[in-house]
């Protein structure tokens, strides 16, 4: 993977007083209510540009550069509502905060260190990327991805890449180096203090630092020369880089891309499960869906008849959940609120053998492989169809509340059914990239986020 420095542009505590207000997660994990929530943080918040709305431009303005260095705006005439759609509205946030300082452009070009600090549980993690542009490469064997990707996402991204002219999220990239050679090298630039240190409502603490020595970006660079890579998240946004610098080829910087770049060969590095919530599905039955499992798997029953034996219960299907999992086999929990867990251990293997024959057996052994085809397709109709339209499977990443949040949605009514699932493994991972094939949609989830706004790209 052929990588180099750049200068980012970074949002100016000069300007915009404390950075961490500015900086958000990435657009497509940013609920309503927390899009406003990160409109109240800071007005310089970038939620404004990744994930902005239609509507009347702000007043744009002009900047004097003042006899005493103080910055005056002057307000300029604000562009008509019908001439503004989300996209424009973004780029004009991007260029007026350019404008007005409030993001400034480093001096020296640089590959810039990236530490993720967390907990899991009682144990405390920290995962080490860093920030570079990588040359896009069309999918093979360089760049590899790993799940399904939808067409609208790409629409959307395409349109603010194309309206901005800048990489405003980052793509989320893995490599393998047992040597740890960038990993020494960021724990030698955090030596010299961070350009960016918040914590978020996650209690994440996100670090930010600077290398800029030519010896050792040169370093960084020649050990991922040889290196293939595994797209950890941000699939749509990799797609439409390349989809971009196809159309623009006498731009010869759309043909890289802002990256973090993840070593696989660290403890720091997380996937969750994301859990898959069934809604809006006409004549749900539960004790169908269970008689129609029978069939082809092995079903155990945790009862439950009071809050307390309802937590006891739960756990008690995790942990057979984890169980199989170590045991080698596909195993789903199973809640539909009629007073019971349930988990479910595939017995007939062939079914997905014959279920998806096309597909390498490493695919096939997947959990959510089985999970998709042989529940959600064959038993509840879901198909790939009604998967793009979204409307009848909901996806839950395993935060800390997750789970007992969708046991009361599905109490409520509000949703179906539940299928808890175990996280897929880095080995499985590889083995299904390696074959040239991807997980079904939402299949992991690297916890933490990469957060927007430490670095931007402008083309």
């Amino acid at each position: 993977m052929q990588i180099k420095p750049f200068k980012a542009f970074r949002f100016n505590p000069a300007i915009v007083g404390d950075v961490g207000n500015c900086i958000a997660p990435p657009y497509d994990v940013i609920s309503e209510d927390a899009r406003f929530q990160l409109l109240e943080k800071s007005k310089y918040n970038i939620v404004r540009v990744i994930k902005s709305t239609d509507g009347p431009m702000p007043v744009l303005h002009k900047v004097a550069q003042l006899s005493d260095g103080d910055v005056e705006s002057i307000p300029a005439k604000p562009q008509k509502a019908k001439d503004v759609d989300q996209y424009t509205r973004a780029a004009g946030y991007l260029n007026q905060w350019i404008e007005q300082g409030a993001l400034k452009q480093d001096d020296e070009e640089a590959i810039y260190a990236y530490v993720q600090e967390f907990k899991i549980g009682t144990e405390t993690f920290q995962r080490h990327s860093f920030i570079a542009l990588g040359k896009l490469e069309e999918f093979g064997k360089v760049v590899k991805p790993h799940e399904q990707i939808l067409a609208k996402p790409i629409v959307d991204r395409y349109n603010l890449k194309k309206a901005t002219l800048a990489d405003v999220g980052l793509v989320f990239l893995l490599y393998e180096d047992e040597k740890q050679v960038a990993e020494k090298i960021i724990d030698k630039a955090a030596q010299d203090g961070p350009l960016i240190d918040f914590t978020d409502e996650m209690d994440v603490r996100h670090q930010l630092y600077s290398i800029d020595d030519q010896k050792e970006i040169k370093k960084i660079a020649s050990m991922m020369k040889d290196k293939s890579c595994v797209i950890a998240d941000g699939h749509h946004r990799y797609t439409t880089g390349l989809t971009f610098a196809k159309d623009n080829p006498d731009m010869p910087a759309a043909k890289y891309q802002m990256v973090a770049f993840a070593n696989t060969s660290q403890e720091g590095l997380i996937i969750l499960a994301t859990h898959r919530v069934v809604q809006n599905l006409k004549n749900f039955n539960l004790q169908k869906l269970l008689d129609g499992l029978k069939k082809r798997f092995k079903i155990t029953e945790y009862k439950f008849d009071n809050p307390q034996k309802l937590m006891q219960a739960k756990e008690k299907m995790l942990e057979q959940m984890h169980s199989e999992l170590n045991a080698g086999k596909s195993a789903f929990g199973i809640y539909g609120a009629n007073g019971a867990f349930y988990v479910a251990v595939l017995t007939d293997r062939d079914a997905i053998n014959k279920a998806a024959p096309e597909m390498s057996p490493a695919w096939r052994s997947l959990d959510l492989a089985v999970l998709h085809k042989l529940i959600l397709e064959e038993l509840l109709g879901i198909d790939k169809e009604l998967l793009s339209k979204g409307e009848n499977l909901q996806y839950v990443k395993d935060t800390p509340n997750a789970i007992d949040d969708t046991i009361i949605d599905v109490e409520n009514g509000e949703r179906q059914v539940a299928f808890f699932t175990n996280a897929v493994t880095i080995k499985q991972l590889h083995m299904v990239t390696d074959a040239g094939e991807r997980m079904p949609q939402k299949a992991t989830y690297f916890f933490p986020k990469l957060y927007s706004g430490l670095t931007i790209n402008k083309l």
